[in-house]
């Protein structure tokens, strides 16, 4: 079931608490006829985004383009997949059968439960259902257990197409089955207690034997069904050879397939007939989703519609409980009169308001650390009340995040006049909905305007149409669906082929953290080649992250188009994929080379994936002659200096050449660069100076954080680590004065004056916060972990849940930074001369 605050309950102002939505409120369904459920998700399978063409060939290629073993085995694991839910859908039927034959057999009698006509009406073909689909399970188990290349199937499935007549009646029956089962079960104290509690018997390899489902819920299974297999059908086709005695027969299944889903769907929602274009043809929705506009100065999170020839932006009405939900049309734009503006040309259009990014990761921060009560109530069988309390708060955080964070102008010119503003926090989504307008638009498209009455049916259709039905927030997710990946993802973009002509290339990682897509690292620019060598490692922090997405883009030079918009990207995007983040095949130990196609262009890269709770942990160097890995103490004393001399020369390249680089200290240095740094300091190479003047600013920021973060304890020392914890704890501002400094005070004189010194220098980056982007918050959240996270032994006595102990201590380590880099001046000579009535027991 949907978490209640889907976006069918959100208000699109974020104005007002959602309210929660009414079981079954949406009583007629709609089946997504696209190959892919959701518009976003359609680029994996197809580059053409748009999520409705029948075409399986396009994508990721048949026959010779991948070799054929590999081809047979992703149809082995398409039908695997397929066959493991098939059962559960045969477990689902049998538990919707199982109460019939005692019901029949009360008809009869004095006092029945439900009439014969009741039972007819609410059970209607589902005998039949199970019987095809048990039938259909039991041809195709043994083919898909023994299997080998010479394996047919086709003509199961075609079959199975030829048979979904059955599925026409259950459908024209749906609503009155629903109807008469929810009259029943208020008339009938029996009918109700069966129909609440439904038992599904579990797959024959899990561990549960039973769950419990409602009856409305498993009355619309079939319903679900039918797109679950055109689905299927369009995966393995994309698998299937051309050549091979297979291909025909799947062809013909799918393309029955979609007839079938087109016309239950007018039959469904008569309304969606009425929809026609001015040329008389049939409008269909293209693709929908969630973005943010900004209306009038400030930012409405809107649910923007797609059709054949016309964007519609729309916001969902507050209803009464009950009533049935509709859409209000905020501005429709016909396709043939929408124009993108480009950058020069937007000069009129609104300035973005960007938040802070202090504000946005304070939020984050926020969101996992309800995150952790929410694991810690269920972990303690807490009350469902504090949970639902908790829940409600983290979706109304995410919704505030999901509002706020986007900052990337996607604008909409009318022809006539007006023009919209949507802000994105993913250019792959921004290129998404250009493509899919500019593939529509090549179509001849004639200008109209929509009578009140039109606009009125194409609203309403809006609600059965739409695909993507609940705001992108993780509090929408159900609990069984997978969290996403917590750690560090280290990407090597190595380089990419198949572009048709020279060009200044370069290329941008992006994954989703908190339900939406960021951009997290970026290549550097390999000029005037077709293909491009770029070989650079990324470290990248994944915050429930599930997918990774890689952008190539071709850079722009031209000083014309370059807007005054920081976030405008004026590069041309040549290509775009995306992979799924698989947590069992990630989480190995050494790298796994992929290739990710678009648009022709084939980009390889290799990735490993480091969990939080691996990834917090400081290891001692075992030799003691370099710098990384060693007491800051043994390095200070054998250089006879106060601070360590790679801090001293990371610090001064920074100052003398990076303090306007925007994001210093946050965005990752190159990975091979960082490491040829620590090569040459810990081997205390003389051509250090040289190295350093001609290597990129970021990989130098980088070294320095990497010198911090594989101390063998931290710089502020495990001994004094729960003192901190609990002076950053403390509410009146003299106790917590006098026990900071004291705390200071109580560090070996490396740590302190290598602080100091440390503090001192990331104050002179924050004044430059105009032009580099990093304020003091910004600079706590990237360092106060590497100079606060305890080493190995003293984590685990309180290490529990990777997420949890993370955005727990996390925040106080920030804190614990803040409070210092906020504080006045401290001098070393003052500190130690000021030592306060104070006990030295800490």
């Amino acid at each position: 079931a949907d978490f209640n605050y889907g976006a069918d309950e959100y208000d699109a102002e974020g104005n007002e608490e959602p309210k929660a939505l009414p079981e079954g409120s949406e009583t007629m369904p709609y089946i997504d006829e696209s190959p892919t459920m959701s518009p976003q998700l359609s680029a994996r399978g197809q580059e053409s985004g748009d999520g409705v063409s029948p075409t399986p060939t396009d994508g990721l290629g048949t026959g010779g383009e991948r070799d054929a073993g590999k081809g047979l085995e992703m149809r082995k694991l398409v039908l695997s997949g397929f066959l493991a839910s098939e059962e559960i859908y045969i477990n689902q039927l049998e538990a919707l059968l199982l109460p019939m034959k005692p019901l029949k057999a009360t008809a009869t009698t004095s006092q029945p439960v439900l009439t014969l006509q009741q039972i007819e009406t609410i059970f209607y073909k589902i005998q039949d259902i199970y019987e095809i689909h048990k039938e259909f399970y039991d041809s195709l188990c043994p083919k898909v257990q023994q299997w080998d290349s010479n394996v047919t199937m086709g003509h199961l499935f075609q079959k199975l197409a030829s048979q979904l007549g059955v599925y026409k009646a259950f459908v024209d029956n749906y609503k009155i089955a629903l109807e008469t089962a929810e009259k029943c079960s208020q008339s009938n104290y029996h009918f109700q207690k069966i129909s609440e509690e439904l038992k599904v018997k579990g797959p024959k390899d899990s561990k549960e034997s039973h769950t419990s489902v409602t009856m409305e819920a498993l009355l619309y299974k079939p319903i679900d069904r039918v797109t679950r297999s055109t689905l299927v059908l369009h995966d393995l086709l994309k698998h299937t050879p051309a050549d091979h005695p297979d291909y025909p027969l799947l062809q013909d299944a799918l393309r029955i397939s979609q007839n079938f889903l087109s016309s239950i769907n007018e039959d469904i929602d008569p309304r969606r007939t009425a929809v026609t274009t001015p040329k008389g043809e049939t409008r269909q929705l293209v693709k929908d989703g969630f973005l943010v506009e900004l209306s009038e100065g400030s930012r409405k999170l809107r649910h923007v519609f797609l059709f054949t020839d016309v964007l519609l932006c729309a916001k969902l009405k507050k209803t009464a409980v009950g009533k049935h939900q509709q859409y209000d049309c905020k501005w429709y734009v016909p396709l043939a009169d929408l124009v993108f503006p480009s950058p020069e040309e937007s000069e009129h259009c609104p300035q973005v308001h960007v938040i802070p990014d202090h504000e946005l990761e304070d939020m984050k921060m926020k969101i996992s650390a309800i995150k952790s009560e929410v694991q810690k109530e269920k972990a303690n069988k807490g009350q469902s009340r504090a949970i639902e309390r908790l829940k409600k708060k983290m979706f109304e955080n995410e919704f505030w995040l999901l509002l706020n964070s986007p900052a990337i102008p996607f604008r909409i010119h009318n022809r006539n006049g007006k023009s919209y503003l949507f802000l994105l926090s993913s250019d792959y989504e921004r290129s998404e909905w250009r493509e899919a307008i500019q593939r529509l638009q090549k179509k001849d498209l004639q200008a109209f305007v929509l009578s009140s009455v039109e606009l009125q049916v194409l609203t309403g259709s809006c609600f059965k149409l739409r695909t993507v039905h609940n705001i992108p927030v993780t509090s929408n997710k159900d609990d069984d669906e997978s969290p996403g990946l917590y750690g560090f993802l280290h990407v090597i973009v190595h380089s990419a082929k198949g572009f048709k002509q020279s060009a200044n290339l370069y290329c941008t990682l992006e994954v989703d953290s908190f339900g939406y897509f960021v951009s997290k690292a970026k290549t550097r620019v390999f000029r005037d080649t077709t293909e491009p060598q770029w070989n650079e490692e990324f470290e990248i922090e994944l915050e429930g992250s599930q997918s990774l997405r890689i952008l190539c883009y071709e850079k722009c030079y031209d000083k014309t188009k370059l807007n005054k918009d920081n976030n405008e990207i004026v590069d041309k995007i040549m290509g775009k994929g995306q992979i799924q983040l698989d947590p069992q095949a990630v989480q190995t130990k050494n790298w796994h080379m992929d290739v990710i196609e678009m648009n022709g262009i084939k980009v390889e890269f290799s990735m490993k994936f480091t969990s939080r709770d691996m990834s917090l942990k400081r290891t001692p160097s075992k030799k003691q002659t370099g710098v990384f890995g060693v007491k800051i103490s043994v390095v200070t004393k054998r250089e006879r200096s106060k601070v360590p001399y790679i801090v001293r020369q990371c610090v001064e390249e920074v100052e003398k050449r990076g303090i306007e680089e925007v994001g210093i200290y946050r965005i990752s240095g190159v990975a091979t660069d960082i490491q040829a740094l620590k090569a040459v300091f810990d081997a205390n190479n003389k051509d250090i100076l040289v190295m350093l003047s001609d290597m990129d600013i970021n990989a130098i920021a980088g070294t320095l954080k990497l010198y911090f973060r594989e101390l063998p304890e931290p710089l502020l020392t495990d001994r004094l680590y729960p003192a901190f914890m609990e002076g950053i704890a403390l509410s009146d501002p003299a106790a917590k004065e006098n026990c900071m400094m004291h705390l200071l005070r109580s560090l070996p004189d490396p740590n302190l004056i290598t602080f100091l010194f440390l503090l001192e220098h990331l104050k002179r980056v924050a004044e430059k916060e105009p032009i580099n982007k990093m304020s003091l918050h910004n600079l706590a959240t990237v360092f106060g972990p590497t100079l606060l996270r305890p080493s190995e032994g003293e984590s685990k006595a309180h290490l529990t849940l990777a997420s949890d102990i993370w955005s727990h201590d996390v925040m106080a380590q920030v804190q614990v930074l803040l409070y210092y880099l906020q504080h006045p001046p401290i001098s070393f000579s003052e500190l130690k001369r000021n030592t306060l009535y104070f006990s030295t027991d800490v």
